[in-house]
């Protein structure tokens, strides 16, 4: 369950958000299980934050930090992750049907299991995601870099 205060920050502001990111730098926010769709979030710094099975359709986090946050069954579907760090991330099982990750960093990152069927992924940085049992169907990889992505059987 998000920690209410976490939550409270970030449907604040962006800016109010990233503030008190820089000035908590130690706090992990827990933002897990919070429904956050349609929210602007394009530029929030949410490393390392918590959003296991966060609802997060259709919400802009364009060019957000993302660096080894836990998305695990996140609802992602149809959001904006374009140029978005998720490098390291956990998208285990996470939904991101025709989401659009262009130029986003996914290197490292665990898509198991992932819904990214008709993702564009125009660009993305793929390397070293492990795609094991990943939905690609329709997923647009032009421009992708994938060295040593793991795409399982």
């Amino acid at each position: 369950m998000a920690n209410p205060e976490h939550l409270t920050k970030l449907k604040e502001s962006v800016k109010a958000w990233n503030t008190w990111r820089k000035k908590n730098p130690d706090i992990r926010p827990d933002l897990s299980g919070a429904d956050l769709t349609e929210m602007e979030l394009g530029g929030a710094n949410l490393r390392g934050a918590n959003l296991r099975d966060a609802d997060l359709l259709g919400v802009d986090l364009s060019k957000a930090k993302l660096h080894r946050a836990n998305l695990k069954w996140a609802e992602l579907c149809k959001a904006n992750l374009s140029q978005a760090d998720l490098s390291q991330a956990n998208l285990l099982m996470a939904c991101l049907r025709d989401t659009n990750l262009r130029g986003a960093d996914l290197s490292q990152a665990q898509l198991n299991g992932a819904q990214l069927n008709g993702a564009s992924l125009r660009q993305a940085n793929l390397a070293g995601a492990d795609l094991a049992g990943a939905n690609l169907i329709g997923a647009n990889l032009a421009g992708a870099y994938h060295s040593k992505a793991f795409q399982g059987q």
